[in-house]
């Protein structure tokens, strides 16, 4: 589930519930943003060159153990025990939801059951990965939508959104984005930290922030994006990694 440092407050949750809900954004956004880079990184390595699944690793910081194009992808997306696959990332995100089925709806939680079993079939279907994969993208798009719609709670909604978008800053330093989509993304998640209440137990570190948006605005991040990674994931006192 993760592990953030909460405080003592009044809030409309609990603080378990705080952090599953925290850690569905996360998980949730983590499943989408890999499934949509290895999408695009497919195309490079089937047009262009066949080992350029190595420099994806290296975001990761990891070495190549697969050998080839092949088992890369199958263990980045399907194999559940690869903490960095879109199958490991779902898993995480249905267990969190589960818990939270009567905060978030029954019908949201079908969702992501929903992607579950469309990620199962992928992995044995006919048609070629890429195809058979297209409509997670569209499912995981139908989750989001219905969370905003069946959740009530506004402290729900605004904490779920902010890890969303916690985690789609992380993901996009880490993967190397463009520069504009990195500050587009990091705006929008100062956004959303902003509308947290005081009361909840989701207080950022202001100091932790400024000092990332500076490498963000600046640029300073480029070369440095562990550097950048770990600010992110210390925006909460406690971390959130």
């Amino acid at each position: 589930m993760g592990n953030v440092m909460m405080q003592s407050c009044k809030c409309s949750i609990s603080k378990e519930q705080g952090s599953r809900i925290y850690w569905l954004g996360r998980y949730a956004e983590r499943a989408f943003t890999t499934l949509k880079s290895l999408e695009r990184l497919y195309d490079k390595v089937i047009d262009r060159d066949p080992q350029h699944y190595k420099k994806y690793l290296e975001c990761f910081g990891l070495n190549d153990i697969y050998g080839d194009y092949k088992a890369f992808f199958r263990s980045f997306i399907f194999d559940k025990n690869n903490f960095c696959s879109a199958a490991y990332s779902l898993e995480r995100a249905y267990d969190n939801g589960i818990e939270l089925r009567e905060a978030i709806s029954t019908d949201s939680l079908a969702y992501l059951q929903l992607a579950k079993d469309k990620l199962k079939s992928a992995e044995t279907a006919p048609q070629g990965l890429v195809v058979a994969l297209m409509p997670l993208e569209d499912i995981l798009y139908g989750f989001y939508g219905c969370f905003i719609d069946r959740v009530y709670n506004e402290e729900i909604r605004d904490i779920f959104l902010c890890a969303k978008s916690v985690e789609r800053v992380e993901l996009y330093l880490r993967l190397k984005y463009r520069s504009d989509k990195i500050l587009a993304e990091a705006e929008r998640m100062c956004g959303f930290l902003k509308r947290i209440p005081e009361n909840t137990p989701y207080r950022y570190n202001k100091n932790v922030l400024e000092e990332l948006m500076d490498m963000i605005l600046s640029e300073k991040y480029i070369g440095k994006e562990f550097e950048a990674i770990s600010l992110v994931n210390s925006i909460f006192d406690g971390g959130a990694a």
